[in-house]
């Protein structure tokens, strides 16, 4: 799929004192459509779903905080709840409720709880991979008493706090990092991706733009049972899509389908944790007919 080189707008809003950035694909006539990135990612990953659905759509598509050109966190710490915060202001500065979301991944985590928080101002829902951890690495969570976790959290924080961005000597040397971490993407999508996922530095190498200290992971969070309330508050249709080359758990397979009251899942063929990168073309004929 060839983009429409004119692309989007940028924009910045602020939360809690963070310069948060999007893009706007314009058509603010139409309904808006929220595109929101997992982990280490950033918005411009969106780029052919924005492309395809941007004439029948008003499409924006944010940074997360820590992520693309979103200022990163002043104390290093990243919560679920600072980025559904960010999400919520960004929904209600820019009065988009209800609106429709399309989600990956930690940004599908983060856009299932707003929708239990505010299930009013969702229209609907497609959330790839995006119910966080499996049942399985949860219980073994759990084994860990809460002074390990801490331990291990603390010790984790010193460890980013020495961690410099790497640094690659050029665009090139990126783009091969990409192609490993993803090896369904064609050459034009992996470039593509490099290209707005990294900044230069003054030495004239390059670093991809998330903080590092994204990478941690929290010693606590919602409860479980917390997080399963949520998911019951939804009511707006919701997707739930996943790649049968994943690593990622299957909500079919491990009873969190459960918990949803008005949700399908989805499992795509040839496709690993990146459905909309990996099948693009029967994603967006799955997404257009569900919207």
């Amino acid at each position: 799929m060839t983009l429409d080189r004119s692309g989007p707008t940028s924009r910045i809003y602020f939360s809690q004192r963070l310069r948060l950035h999007y893009v706007d694909w314009g058509n603010p006539e139409a309904p808006p459509l929220l595109l929101v990135h997992g982990g280490r990612d950033h918005c411009r990953n969106w780029d052919w779903v924005a492309d395809a659905l941007r004439r029948d759509w008003h499409v924006l598509a944010p940074d997360l905080r820590g992520h693309g050109d979103s200022q990163w966190s002043p104390d290093g710490n990243y919560t679920i709840a600072g980025y559904v915060y960010d999400l919520a202001q960004l929904i209600h500065q820019q009065e988009l409720a209800p609106v429709t979301i399309i989600a990956h991944s930690l940004g599908g985590v983060i856009a299932l709880r707003y929708a239990g928080i505010y299930p009013d101002f969702v229209r609907r829902l497609v959330a790839i991979e995006g119910l966080g951890a499996s049942p399985r690495r949860i219980r073994e969570r759990r084994k860990r008493a809460i002074a390990e976790r801490m331990q291990s959290w603390i010790d984790e924080q010193r460890g980013l706090s020495g961690r410099l961005p790497r640094r690659y000597a050029s665009i090139e040397d990126a783009f091969h990092r990409m192609q490993e971490e993803n090896q369904h993407l064609s050459p034009e999508q992996a470039l593509h991706l490099t290209q707005h996922g990294v900044n230069q530095n003054e030495d004239g190498t390059y670093s991809w733009k998330f903080d590092n200290y994204v990478r941690a992971e929290p010693p606590y969070e919602m409860t479980q049972a917390e997080i399963k309330e949520l998911w019951g508050r939804i009511s707006c249709p919701t997707l739930l899509i996943y790649g049968k080359e994943s690593w990622a758990s299957n909500p079919l397979d491990d009873g969190r389908i459960s918990y949803f009251n008005n949700a399908r899942v989805i499992t795509f063929d040839n496709a690993g944790h990146w459905v909309h990168h990996d099948r693009l073309d029967a994603f967006l004929d799955l997404v257009r007919g569900f919207l």
